[in-house]
């Protein structure tokens, strides 16, 4: 009678309803962790029933509905070492696990990673995304990730996790040599580079990553105020013919709410054309578009001959005292760029340094 009390006290039915979100494994609370031998086990659809008895893995039971008894539990069997009838209960922790995805987990770089532009040289790339997550090895996750936590949620190991891809994607990012202008294009590619990267590392948990996936990639904010400018003058080259359209617009639909506006435009065309007609000057008689002159062109710089050796360079100016004071004359050779070899002084164009040098004295 005492017996039966006893029985009566014990938990035969073993099971979990899941209603949260977040939830991946939950364990299964009972007075003294006592199961009676023979109970029921119903594990649902995406679930998982992990046992462990006195702090080792025994048994781990896939979705069905179990009788607790010796032909299905061969490893608690063996753990307990019992060859007797299996009336008496035994101590057993249960752990459910949930091996449905969990969707929607985000990742995202908290530092700039540094790349190496072929176009824009050493640039800062950031990134984020989306992936999910699944337990393929309820005990292995078990054992190395959950412990003896009573319930444990994908926050506390998404954390992990982020920690692994971020690792991956700064290394395929840096040196994946694509461009990025093109990266965009490129996204479901480097996804795919960082899934195989990272899968054994994430199997080592007991867990797999069946969606993974880079949502953009940007530059900072800086650097991409630059390259809108950059797109505006583009879309700007062919500003002209944009102007006209519209005025065109405005004169076709007089009623629309542009017209207004498409007709100070086209005036605004039409001033700019009849400043181009007028030339240079207004009807002010002012500059409208003072050109700056012409830079002045390059002095030309001359090399001497004298007795076998080269001197100068010398300029014009230092060519003419020379021809005054005699260390210059009409036979010297004489060369500049561009001169085809060495000619006389009198025969290029330094002949007329020469007109205002007086003649030899006469003798006396």
């Amino acid at each position: 009678m005492v017996f039966d009390f006893l029985k009566g006290e014990f938990i035969d039915v073993i099971s979990w309803r899941d209603d949260s979100r977040d939830t991946m494994v939950w364990r299964f609370e009972r007075r003294g962790n006592a199961i009676k031998y023979g109970a029921k086990l119903t594990v649902r659809e995406g679930q998982a029933a992990v046992f462990v008895h006195e702090g080792q893995l025994a048994d781990v039971f896939g979705p069905g509905l179990y009788m607790l008894e010796t032909n299905n539990m061969p490893i608690m069997t063996t753990l307990q070492h019992w060859d007797h009838g299996f009336d008496s209960p035994f101590k057993s922790e249960i752990y459910f696990v949930n091996t449905t995805r969990f969707n929607d987990q985000k990742w995202g770089t908290k530092n700039p990673i540094m790349a190496r532009d072929p176009e824009f040289g050493p640039v800062r790339l950031r990134a984020f995304g989306t992936y999910s997550m699944r337990v393929t090895d309820p005990g292995k996750f078990l054992t190395e990730i959950v412990g003896t936590d009573g319930e444990f949620t994908a926050d506390e190991i998404s954390f992990q996790i982020r920690n692994v891809i971020l690792q991956e994607v700064s290394q395929v990012l840096a040196k994946s040599g694509i461009p990025v202008l093109d990266m965009a294009a490129n996204t479901a590619d480097l996804g795919r580079i960082v899934t195989q990267a990272i899968g054994p590392k994430i199997a080592d948990y007991g867990l797999t990553i069946p969606e993974f996936y880079i949502e953009n990639i940007s530059l900072p904010e800086e650097v991409e105020k630059v390259l809108d400018k950059r797109t505006s003058i583009g879309i700007a080259g062919d500003l002209n013919r944009y102007m006209q359209f519209n005025a065109a617009e405005g004169i076709a639909n007089p009623a629309s709410g542009t017209g207004a506006m498409m007709g100070a435009g086209m005036a605004a065309g039409m001033g700019a054309a009849m400043a181009q007609t007028m030339g240079p000057w207004g009807s002010g008689g002012v500059a409208a578009s003072a050109s700056p002159p012409p830079p002045p062109p390059a002095a030309k710089l001359w090399h001497i001959a004298v007795n076998g050796e080269t001197k100068g360079p010398f300029s014009e100016a230092d060519l003419a005292a020379m021809a005054q004071s005699g260390g210059l004359s009409r036979a010297s050779h004489v060369w500049t760029a561009g001169q085809d070899g060495w000619k006389a002084a009198g025969e290029t164009e330094l002949a007329r340094l020469f007109a205002q040098v007086p003649p030899p004295a006469p003798a006396g």
